[in-house]
Formats: C-alpha cells, structure tokens, sequence
C-alpha cells in the first residue's frame, strides 16, 4: 500500500485487516516527515517515540482480536496549539516555549487517540494563530507543496501543507476568520470548519474566543466526515461547547442531493477575486446543475466588524505580554494587537450589535437555501513574502485579504467546508460551502456527490519535492 497517497479510511481498514501494521505505516509517516519536511517546514516537533509505542499497543489490541477503532493506526497531527502531553503548545510564539509541557491532550487529540489514529507531531501556524500565510518569525515559513516558493496559506498553514504533500492523512487546525478555509484552499484539501460550539476547544490555545473553531484536514470528504462524527459531543471543559446531541454524518454521505436547494452567493462574494477564482464557483454550480443566485446582505460590514473583534478579542487575551515583552512578539502579530488594544470600546460593542443584526439577515437568506457557494480566496497562493496584489485595477495588501471570502461566514459562526478545486498545471483553488447552523449534514453530502463525479478532489502533491 502506498501510504503517503491513501486516504484515513483506507490506511485504517488495511491494518484492521491484517494487511499492514499500524507499526508498518507509522514508520512510514514518520519516514516521510524525516525525508520532505526540511522543504516544507510543516513540523514544529515530531512525536516519533510516543507514536511508535502508541502504534505497536494497536497492533497488539488487533492481534488480541480487539478492534482498536475506526482510525486504527493511522497517523496525524495537530498545529501547535492543541496541547499534546509531554509537549509545551507554542502557538507559533517565542514567549509560549518558556511554559511548561501540557499535562493532558487537548479533548480533540485525545478524541482521536481513542479512535486507534497515532498522533506524530504538532504542526508549524502563524503566531498565536492571527494570521493568513504561515510566515512565522520564529519557527520560519511552511512552503506550499505546490509551489515551494509560495505560502501555504494560515494560519493552520502546517496543518494544510502536511496534508497535501502526503505526510499525513490527516490533520487538526484552528478557524477564527478563515484559518482552516484559506490554507485549504492554497494547498488544494479539504478542510473542515463546523458550526460555532460544534466541537470542543478543551486545550486549545484560543485567539478570540467569539470565534475560534477546531475543524479537520483530509484528502476525501469520508475522512473529513469521519472526524466530524468522532469529535462531536458536549464538554464540560469547553463552556462554549454545544450540549446539542451529535448527529453523525459518515452515514449520509451517499445520500441523493437532488432534494438539497443550492444557490451561488451574488454581490460581495463576486468583486474582489481574480475571474479564476469565480471560475471555481462556475465549476461547481455546473456540475450539480446550479443557478440561482443569493445575497447575503452587508457582507462587507461583516468583515470589517470581525476585524475589529478579532482585534480587540485578541490584544486583551495578550494585554500583559504585549505590555511587559512586546520585542518578543513577531513584528506582524504585535502591531495588529497592538492596534487591537487602541480599539475604543464602543467600537467592539457596535461590532457586536451589528453582529447579531447580521446574524438575522443570513438566518433570513437561510430560510430559502440549503447550500450557499462561494469562492474561498479571492486568488490562488501568492508568493512567500509578496506583500501587495492588484485586484480589480487596485493594489491592496496581501494578507488580509486573503481573507476576503471566509470573514463574513466565521462572524456568525455558520458551518463551511472548503472543497479543493485541481487546475491542469496551475494553482489550486477553494470553493466554500455553506450552510445553517447544525446543518453540516447536508454540506458533506454535497461535498460528497462533488468527489464523487471528479470534480473535487485532493491528491498528494510529489512533483514540487521531487
């Protein structure tokens, strides 16, 4: 079995079989990480010694006639902001490396151990999680498995790349305004950000808290449903976590979609992008017959009330550190919180008002469609560094509005898978979908039928590392 290529489900049901050892694929993992990651920079630690003992305790449970779990030996990882036992969570930062090692897994680590998947590492981010390119001050540049002289996107920028470049089938990041959605995107998998309180935050470093996310990467929409079931559940450690029942979805995948009304997201979701980046959308809609439009009204003013939240959220959550070691900040990270903490406060609570205002509005559109699609990134991956870009005869800055697309969605917490688009001998692209609150169902469905028709998919990026 090629490793490195097949998906969770598969690596998992090969070594519940018999056919191959979790022991066989963890070296595998292990073996790749140690021969591509000095390209990509996607690993701030290896756990190789806690994954081979947790690895050969699966094959002993599968040589006992117990079955380890549905991810029976198969690897992943997390960006460094999840705690791992044994391991300080840095969250991208200098100062965080002086805490000492976390003590229990975050719930969603642990939640997967459980599962039978081997955890082998912990992943490279933007400092603090407040950023679109995962181009760390301290930690260095994750490089995207397409292009290494470009980003992989952020701030779940490790978490993406490992995933495309096969180093692992799996992987857990972080979504504020479009940290999981964005380098997903660029790296061309899919990645996953459930409904707000959706999935526990237990022992997950957060950077504004009215919006943090956890969600899966994957390169198949069955891996990506399959971690959604398994990490759903309420948790008294996370007091925003929904008490609401799970509703499992692997089981739906297959179901017809015909019923499921889907619309193209008009207006704010159409200016700004490079017509590749529409184009995407256009493929999508084609291939399962859309053609109705909708507008989610003040998009815009969405966007700018989370920057201001997010902002203010996240210089309070640093107030101390900024005030005491602001030199040992990355300089990008310290000037947005330091902007953050000049905020005036009536600011934040306008934002907030108008949050809820907001909230209605799409509530409103939502009675009317099931699915909403949308471009994630107004253009493909720019290059490492590359500060500026021209966008409609304008030159903007770079960064932020990589996060043109995912802002206005994250705001009011609505679920939203980002499907990878594949372009011969180009970049790849994003195409969000977007649904209700709780209505992840009926997203991975779509998503679903997409895969199966070819017209999404992810697989494992070689020829840049070659």
């Amino acid at each position: 079995m090629n490793f490195d290529s097949a998906d969770a489900i598969t690596i998992a049901a090969a070594v519940r079989e018999g056919k191959v050892s979790a022991v066989e694929v963890t070296k595998a993992a292990l073996a790749q990480i140690a021969a591509r990651d000095h390209q990509l920079n996607c690993f701030t630690a290896v756990t190789a010694k806690t994954a081979l003992t947790d690895a050969a305790r699966i094959d002993r449970e599968i040589a006992q006639g117990n079955n380890p779990g549905i991810l029976a030996g198969v690897p992943f990882a997390v960006k460094n902001l999840f705690d791992i036992a044994g391991l300080t969570t840095l969250a991208g930062s200098k100062i965080n490396a002086e805490n000492p090692a976390a003590t229990q897994d975050a719930t969603a680590v642990m939640k997967l151990k459980q599962a039978g998947a081997v955890l082998v590492g912990a992943l490279n981010m933007d400092e603090y999680a407040y950023g679109f390119v995962t181009e760390n001050f301290h930690y260095g540049t994750t490089h995207n498995p397409h292009d290494l002289q470009r980003v992989a996107g952020g701030s779940s920028g490790g978490s993406a790349a490992a995933v495309a470049a096969g180093l692992v089938p799996l992987t857990l990041g972080s979504d504020t305004n479009g940290s999981i959605r964005v380098p997903a995107a660029l790296c061309g998998v899919f990645g996953f950000k459930p409904t707000y309180g959706r999935l526990s935050r237990a022992g997950v470093a957060l950077l504004s808290s009215s919006f943090d996310h956890i969600g899966p990467f994957a390169r198949s929409v069955q891996d990506i449903a399959t971690v959604f079931d398994l990490l759903q559940g309420e948790d008294d450690r996370d007091p925003i976590c929904t008490k609401r029942p799970p509703e499992l979805v692997l089981s739906q995948l297959k179901q017809d979609i015909s019923g499921i009304r889907i619309a193209i997201a008009a207006d704010y979701f159409t200016k700004g992008a490079e017509s590749e980046a529409l184009a995407a959308v256009q493929k999508v809609a084609d291939a399962i017959k859309v053609t109705e439009y909708v507008t989610i009204p003040e998009a815009h003013r969405a966007r700018a009330a989370a920057f201001v939240i997010t902002a203010s959220e996240g210089a309070n959550l640093h107030f101390e550190k900024l005030r005491s070691r602001p030199q040992d900040f990355d300089p990008a990270t310290r000037d947005r919180f330091l902007a953050g903490a000049l905020i005036p406060s009536n600011w934040y609570l306008q934002a907030q008002r108008f949050r809820k205002w907001y909230r209605d509005r799409v509530r409103e559109v939502l009675q009317n469609v099931d699915v909403i699609l949308a471009p994630t990134t107004p253009i493909s991956a720019p290059l490492i560094g590359e500060q500026t870009m021209i966008l409609d005869g304008e030159e903007i800055l770079v960064r932020p509005h990589l996060g043109l697309f995912t802002q206005p969605l994250s705001f009011i917490g609505l679920p939203v898978l980002s499907v990878p688009i594949q372009r011969p001998n180009a970049l790849p692209l994003g195409v969000q979908l977007i649904a209700a609150p709780y209505n992840e169902a009926l997203i991975l469905r779509v998503a679903a039928a997409l895969e199966a028709k070819g017209v999404v998919s992810a697989p494992v990026i070689f020829n840049a590392l070659n």
